[in-house]
Protein backbone atom coordinates (compact mmCIF):
# COMPACT_ATOMS: atom_id res chain seq x y z
CA UNK A 1 0.00 0.00 0.00
CA UNK A 2 1.24 3.64 -1.27
CA UNK A 3 1.91 5.77 1.44
CA UNK A 4 2.63 9.51 1.77
CA UNK A 5 5.22 10.85 4.37
CA UNK A 6 5.04 14.66 5.13
CA UNK A 7 7.77 15.93 7.50
CA UNK A 8 8.90 19.35 7.98
CA UNK A 9 6.48 20.63 10.67
CA UNK A 10 7.23 22.49 13.89
CA UNK A 11 6.91 25.29 16.18
CA UNK A 12 8.18 28.59 14.51
CA UNK A 13 7.67 32.52 15.44
CA UNK A 14 5.48 34.55 13.02
CA UNK A 15 7.86 35.86 10.37
CA UNK A 16 9.46 32.67 9.93
CA UNK A 17 9.91 29.87 7.52
CA UNK A 18 9.92 26.27 7.33
CA UNK A 19 9.80 24.28 4.29
CA UNK A 20 7.46 20.73 4.37
CA UNK A 21 8.06 18.11 1.64
CA UNK A 22 6.12 15.29 1.08
CA UNK A 23 7.93 11.75 -0.30
CA UNK A 24 5.55 8.36 -1.55
CA UNK A 25 6.92 4.92 -0.06
CA UNK A 26 6.69 3.62 -3.99
CA UNK A 27 7.32 5.56 -7.47
CA UNK A 28 3.91 7.01 -8.73
CA UNK A 29 3.07 6.25 -12.01
CA UNK A 30 0.95 9.19 -13.79
CA UNK A 31 0.51 11.82 -11.54
CA UNK A 32 -1.60 14.28 -12.49
CA UNK A 33 -0.98 17.14 -9.66
CA UNK A 34 0.52 17.06 -6.46
CA UNK A 35 -0.66 19.53 -3.42
CA UNK A 36 -1.04 20.95 -0.04
CA UNK A 37 -4.00 21.25 2.06
CA UNK A 38 -4.21 22.08 5.49
CA UNK A 39 -7.07 22.14 8.20
CA UNK A 40 -7.02 24.81 11.26
CA UNK A 41 -8.89 23.89 14.83
CA UNK A 42 -12.41 23.80 14.25
CA UNK A 43 -12.49 24.46 10.46
CA UNK A 44 -12.54 22.32 7.12
CA UNK A 45 -9.46 21.79 5.33
CA UNK A 46 -8.49 24.07 2.26
CA UNK A 47 -6.51 24.00 -0.76
CA UNK A 48 -2.83 25.94 -0.14
CA UNK A 49 -1.05 25.04 -3.25
CA UNK A 50 -1.53 22.56 -6.21
CA UNK A 51 1.47 21.68 -8.97
CA UNK A 52 0.77 19.45 -12.09
CA UNK A 53 2.66 17.14 -13.56
CA UNK A 54 3.64 20.38 -16.23
CA UNK A 55 4.50 22.29 -13.74
CA UNK A 56 1.79 24.53 -13.94
CA UNK A 57 1.06 26.34 -10.00
CA UNK A 58 -1.92 27.43 -8.06
CA UNK A 59 -1.89 28.94 -4.86
CA UNK A 60 -4.71 30.06 -2.52
CA UNK A 61 -4.90 34.04 -2.57
CA UNK A 62 -4.31 33.85 1.69
CA UNK A 63 -0.59 32.44 0.40
CA UNK A 64 0.30 34.12 -2.19
CA UNK A 65 3.77 35.74 -2.63
CA UNK A 66 4.83 33.99 0.54
CA UNK A 67 4.33 30.10 -0.40
CA UNK A 68 5.55 28.38 -2.82
CA UNK A 69 5.16 24.22 -3.99
CA UNK A 70 7.38 22.77 -5.96
CA UNK A 71 8.45 18.90 -6.67
CA UNK A 72 10.59 16.30 -8.12
CA UNK A 73 8.68 14.11 -9.97
CA UNK A 74 11.97 11.51 -10.39
CA UNK A 75 11.46 11.44 -6.34
CA UNK A 76 7.93 11.28 -6.18
CA UNK A 77 8.38 14.41 -3.99
CA UNK A 78 6.42 17.39 -3.69
CA UNK A 79 7.70 20.56 -1.56
CA UNK A 80 6.09 23.79 0.07
CA UNK A 81 8.26 26.59 1.10
CA UNK A 82 6.66 28.76 3.65
CA UNK A 83 7.92 32.17 4.21
CA UNK A 84 6.61 35.04 6.08
CA UNK A 85 4.45 32.97 8.43
CA UNK A 86 1.63 33.93 9.95
CA UNK A 87 -0.28 32.18 13.32
CA UNK A 88 -3.27 31.87 11.09
CA UNK A 89 -1.55 29.37 8.86
CA UNK A 90 -1.38 27.03 12.00
CA UNK A 91 -2.49 24.04 11.38
CA UNK A 92 -1.89 20.62 9.79
CA UNK A 93 -0.32 20.49 6.60
CA UNK A 94 -1.53 17.19 4.30
CA UNK A 95 -0.24 16.31 0.92
CA UNK A 96 -2.34 14.70 -1.69
CA UNK A 97 -1.17 13.41 -5.18
CA UNK A 98 -3.95 12.49 -7.47
CA UNK A 99 -3.00 10.03 -10.23
CA UNK A 100 -5.01 9.20 -13.19
CA UNK A 101 -6.82 6.10 -11.42
CA UNK A 102 -6.45 6.61 -7.37
CA UNK A 103 -6.21 9.85 -4.84
CA UNK A 104 -3.76 9.88 -1.77
CA UNK A 105 -3.41 11.14 1.33
CA UNK A 106 -0.50 11.84 3.67
CA UNK A 107 -1.11 11.72 7.54
CA UNK A 108 -0.29 15.12 8.19
CA UNK A 109 2.44 17.26 9.53
CA UNK A 110 1.41 20.33 12.54
CA UNK A 111 2.41 23.88 11.58
CA UNK A 112 2.08 26.00 14.84
CA UNK A 113 2.94 29.60 14.02
CA UNK A 114 3.64 31.53 17.87
CA UNK A 115 2.78 35.84 17.34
Amino acid sequence: QLQLVESGGGLVQAGGSLRLSCAASRNIFSINVMGWYRQAPGKQRELVATITSGGSTNNADSVKGRFTISSDNAKNTVYLQMNSLKPEDTGVYYCKIVTSRSIFWGRGTQVTVSS
